[in-house]
């Protein structure tokens, strides 16, 4: 039985490695994708770097002292203007929290730190074989139909 009691959505700083290692485990859960999220972990050191930067934002939903979802987001400062945009690169909530506003309440949360940093939108990709997440973005926002290109490196 899933634990019914309230959840708090919290800013991940300095000092919370291990509330983020939980939830990469959730994002890997949830995109069915654990290797790529806990296969090879980042060392506490990278973890820490990541959480002090001024362009990276880790949100997670937290019930009964357990990661049971969040966000990970960066902080994209523009050249055109002073102003900034805010990616979320990663969100997901555990299958057995869904449906209960987790999700809404994340990126509520993400909006503050973005008026607070100065962003003048934040932004989201979908894959169109996801059409939760779709509803949910629809339900926040104005879509975009645009064409994402990965460009190797090497």
């Amino acid at each position: 039985m899933t634990d019914k009691s309230p959840h708090t959505v919290r800013q991940l700083a300095a000092g919370d490695t291990e509330l983020f290692r939980e939830l990469l485990a959730v994002f890997g859960r949830a995109f069915e994708d654990t290797d790529t999220y806990t296969g090879a972990p980042p060392s506490k050191r990278y973890l820490e770097g990541l959480l002090r930067s001024d362009y990276f934002i880790a949100l997670a939903a937290v019930q009964a002292n357990k990661v049971i979802g969040g966000l990970a987001a960066y902080e994209l400062v523009k050249f055109e203007r002073e102003r900034s945009e805010i990616y979320i690169y990663d969100l997901a909530v555990a299958a057995e929290h869904r449906r209960r506003g987790i999700a809404t309440a994340l990126i509520e949360r993400l909006k503050v730190i973005a008026a607070t940093r100065g962003a003048y939108v934040i932004f989201v990709q979908a894959d169109l074989t996801d059409p939760p997440a779709i509803e949910l973005y629809t339900k926040m926002g104005t879509r975009e139909d645009v064409l994402h290109f990965d460009i190797d490196v090497a």
